[in-house]
């Protein structure tokens, strides 16, 4: 009896505080660091490209292509590597790898000269190695904390996206007008070597990967089926995915075309695309933050369907923007967007993380990841065809409205009918 009075205490007091938690923390820090670097070099690259190598609307779309590329093409065999290998060895390797690559653009700038050609390659190739970490980071997380802390982790993640994306281009607008877009980038270089750092000093052992259950039993491409087959089967899985791989297909196809639209339309300076995208991110920050106390007030399944429908309508002042103070359209939009997007992200990522099985969470993630991020480089060049055809606000128009219809797959599924998402579906 005394057992049960314990366990009953501890079961109503809730999950234990990450706060407290050292190895969530040191990767949680590590990783905000690096998404803080990566939103430099993501908006430092594109500036390159239109203001020094003065590139054309579809070659910088052509950017954005290639650096998604690696979603679409090797997503399901890397979910069974990251079901195969140690999840925080194989992270380890692509932070160090993408530090190379990243720094290699600073350094061509100072003993030669960047060609678009070398910004493809590293585009490319970071692109890969972000696949495989991307995997891996998702399939770590519920092995560093307990399952009914997950929401409040990935609260957390998504809150450090937002704060990067609040810091990030602001720092690479004064970055690139104090030293030039080039050098910029090694920002990003040495956040991942920070993030590499972190993760070396995590204490928690990971299981081996042939401890799992099931492992290496079947073949590689009965491995990747498996995970494909548990997302498409799902009744409630196979809605959100359709739903969010639609809405990155024209988020991508917008972001192919903002920068130049920013820079050529609204004749922005970089000091000001920063500050526009800095404004933007206020939302995300929020979003990441009330995540948690949202989904509680509203409902864990309601959430996810409800902050994609509020989302869509703010891509519409995005792509109303105006030269001068109608700029502040452009981040306003921005702040509303984003803030719905996390809660969505976060909402639908935890409720992922719980109906899976431990031994397939490397592949469900893969094979989740290799159709919503996979849409990204198709929107791509979708954006850079269409901003070459019709003009680049007409484009950003058609994707604002694009992406709000995306919403309607969560909205006709099973989470409309529920309020949280049932505690058996785990």
């Amino acid at each position: 009896m005394t057992a049960d009075v314990e366990l009953a205490e501890q079961s109503s007091a809730g999950p234990k505080s990450l706060w407290r938690h050292r190895d969530f923390l040191l990767l949680w820090s590590g990783q905000t660091v690096s998404e803080t670097g990566s939103s430099v070099s993501q908006l430092a690259l594109p500036l390159l490209a239109v203001t020094v190598i003065k590139a054309t609307t579809f070659e910088v779309s052509v950017l954005t292509f290639l650096s998604s590329l690696a979603f679409l093409l090797i997503a399901l065999p890397a979910g069974v590597v990251v079901d195969r290998v140690r999840k925080r060895r194989l992270m380890l390797g692509c932070d160090f790898a993408r530090m190379l690559l990243l720094g290699s653009i600073p350094l061509a700038a100072v003993f030669w000269h960047v060609t678009l050609w070398q910004l493809y390659v590293v585009a490319g190739a970071v692109g890969v190695l972000t696949v495989f970490f991307d995997v891996a980071y998702q399939s770590y997380l519920p092995v560093l904390i307990d399952k009914d802390q997950l929401v409040d982790g990935n609260g957390k993640l998504g809150t450090t996206q937002s704060v990067a994306q609040f810091v990030g281009p602001s720092l690479a607008g004064a970055l690139v007008g104090f030293v030039g877009a080039a050098k910029t980038v090694a920002a990003d270089a040495i956040s991942y070597a920070v993030s590499t750092v972190s993760l070396v000093l995590i204490r928690k052992p990971e299981p081996r990967a042939e401890d799992e259950p099931h492992a290496d039993r079947v073949t590689f491409r009965a491995a990747m089926a498996e995970g494909l087959h548990f997302v498409v089967k799902h009744p409630i899985l196979r809605k959100i995915v359709a739903c969010t791989g639609s809405s990155n297909f024209f988020s991508s196809a917008t972001g192919a075309v903002e920068i130049v639209f920013l820079v050529r339309t609204l004749h922005a300076t970089p000091t000001e695309v920063g500050l526009v995208f800095t404004l933007g991110s206020v939302g995300g920050l929020l979003g990441g933050v009330l995540a948690g106390r949202l989904a509680t007030w509203v409902g864990s399944a309601r959430i996810i369907w409800l902050s994609q429908m509020l989302a869509g309508p703010f891509g519409l002042m995005i792509a109303g923007a105006q030269p001068r103070w109608g700029l502040l359209l452009f981040g306003f939009g921005y702040v509303a967007f984003w803030m719905s997007a996390v809660v969505y992200n976060v909402a639908q990522v935890s409720y992922r993380q719980s109906i899976c099985p431990p031994e397939l969470l490397g592949r469900m993630n893969a094979s989740v990841r290799w159709i919503v991020w996979g849409t990204l480089p198709i929107g791509a060049l979708f954006g850079g065809l269409l901003g070459t055809a019709i003009g680049l606000r007409p484009t950003l128009f058609v994707a604002a409205i694009g992406g709000w219809a995306a919403a309607l797959f969560v909205f006709f599924s099973p989470l409309r009918r529920m309020r949280d998402v049932p505690t058996a579906a785990a």
